[in-house]
């Protein structure tokens, strides 16, 4: 693989190429229309290249071809496609190769549309060739462009300005890119020089600066340093360590079983600034008789960080093997797809892994003496939590919902007002001809889309949360209306109004 060469008189000039040809997410998906890019996203160029044929070629239908489609074109439509920055230029920078009478990519390169708390946002990404355009499996020093993965990390991300962001193992650059824009500052660190190699171009490329690029395993490059917010996809894949497994630096980090996201955890607290945040994805496994999440909390009960952990899948060992294997290009059926499936179910059944669970990992450090106040570890289905602009603005609440209620025993929440959030609902179910609900249950249209059931006392005392009144004075009424004793009625409801804030379904008024 060509050396990739960040110039920045070629970015600039190949940037100026991509805006002018319309190189934009909107402008190639109509390029072939809807039903090809879903193609393209199965793994088949067909009914996009029959788009095309029916076509003029145009600066747009060529870097289409060359970049997204990963096929060659001519010289002659390279150049036209290329006015501003030239096909020599591109070729220095080590994006194509001239093979005789064909322009060949080197890379993929391809639009990136997103949406933040700040509006929407576009870049254009380079990344290493995939296993389509290659036609074989990936090399171990593949650089990984964008996928569910990047765009779960990046709606994880706190939309909070802070100072300084470290992005650990940053691989072709996004979580940088997504953290800078609320950070003065990024360090990116990976231990591929050609993943550093590659986010530094897209920075440059994007215009993006205040990005500092280095090279180093874990938190080495960062020895001392300290850091406002840490985000991290982190090469926490479960590989077996036997001669003939592929290990692919942007998923394995080269330990057994997932000691890699156990390490990274257990170095967020020597890393984050007194209130500095940490968001990361990982997996963890479950041992014969033990708890996967249970492991989890193991690995942070010597800390005083606030951790919140979020198990959204889990996988057999069969299933978790065949999912990278297959990401890596090796397809079943084959002899060597058998093979490291063998391997796999040999180096599970070594460590009595009975299944992987995946998910989301939230960290805070809290203020210089305090204690930790979120220790969640829950398992939430995949289906909830599908906000668009993605789960950051989430994450923040939740924090400051833990800090708030830390600093409250049940006294003080009971002289709190509440309200409840704007996009709460009930659903009431009844049985025909009854006046009484039968089911009742608070919807959240936000965040995680939580359905809380509620029976008639905690309907009520949600319903009058509108931050007039004290939830003592609010609990109160309600057991004087129901003739309930009030002291009991008090021990039920504000345990359950303490989640409800937690989980932003009430809030502070």
């Amino acid at each position: 693989m060509p050396t990739i060469v960040a110039d920045p008189v070629a970015t600039g000039a190949l940037r100026q190429d991509l805006t002018d040809a319309g190189f934009t997410v909107e402008r190639i998906d109509a390029l072939w229309g809807s039903e090809a890019a879903a193609s393209l996203h199965r793994g088949s160029r067909v009914a996009a290249l029959r788009a095309l044929a029916a076509r003029d070629t145009t600066p747009l239908s060529t870097l289409a071809t060359l970049f997204v489609l990963g096929l060659p074109v001519s010289p002659d439509d390279a150049t036209r496609a290329l006015p501003s920055a030239g096909l020599d230029a591109v070729v220095a920078a080590g994006l194509v190769r001239v093979d005789g009478e064909r322009v060949q990519p080197a890379v993929d390169l391809r639009p990136y549309a997103f949406v933040d708390d700040l509006g929407a946002g576009s870049w254009w990404i380079v990344s290493d060739l995939g296993e389509l355009a290659l036609g074989t499996a990936l090399g171990e020093e593949h650089v990984l462009g964008i996928g569910g993965a990047t765009t779960t990390l990046s709606g994880l991300q706190v939309p909070v300005p802070v100072r300084r962001v470290l992005d650990l193992g940053t691989g072709c650059g996004i979580q940088a890119l997504h953290a800078r824009r609320f950070a003065d500052e990024v360090v990116a660190t990976d231990i591929s020089r050609r993943a550093l190699d590659i986010a530094r171009f897209n920075a440059q490329l994007n215009g993006i600066d205040g990005i500092e690029f280095r090279f180093g395993s874990l938190f080495e490059p960062v020895a001392g340093e300290r850091f406002d917010r840490i985000v991290s996809n982190p090469p926490f894949v479960i590989t077996p360590r036997r001669e003939g497994v592929p290990s692919y630096e942007y998923r394995d980090g080269g330990m057994v079983g997932d000691a890699l996201v156990e390490t990274v955890l257990r170095g967020l607290a020597e890393h984050l600034e007194p209130a500095g945040t940490a968001q990361l994805l990982g997996n963890w496994e479950y041992h014969w008789g033990a708890d996967g999440l249970d492991r989890v909390r193991g690995w942070f009960a010597r800390t005083d960080l606030d951790a919140w952990v979020i198990e959204r899948e889990r996988q057999d060992p069969p299933g978790y093997a065949e999912t990278w294997i297959r990401d890596g290009g090796t397809k079943p059926g084959t002899r060597e797809f058998d093979q490291l499936v063998d391997a796999w179910l040999d180096d599970f059944a070594s460590r009595r892994v009975t299944g992987v669970g995946f998910g989301y990992v939230v960290v805070r450090k809290p203020l210089s003496g305090g204690a930790a106040h979120l220790r969640r570890f829950e398992r939430v289905p995949e289906m909830l939590g599908s906000n668009p602009a993605g789960l950051g603005a989430t994450v923040a609440r939740v924090l400051d919902a833990s800090a708030w209620l830390g600093a409250l025993d049940d006294t003080a929440l009971a002289a709190a007002h509440l309200r409840v959030a704007g996009d709460v609902t009930e659903e009431r179910f009844y049985w025909p001809g009854n006046d009484d609900p039968t089911v009742m249950t608070l919807v959240q249209g936000g965040g995680f889309g939580r359905r809380v059931d509620a029976d008639t006392a905690l309907a009520a005392f949600v319903g009058a949360c509108d931050g007039e009144l004290s939830a003592a004075a609010i609990i109160g009424a309600i057991a004087q209306l129901t003739g309930v004793d009030e002291q009991a009625l008090t021990a039920d409801l504000l345990p359950r109004a303490r989640d409800l804030v937690l989980d932003g379904l009430l809030l502070p008024a």
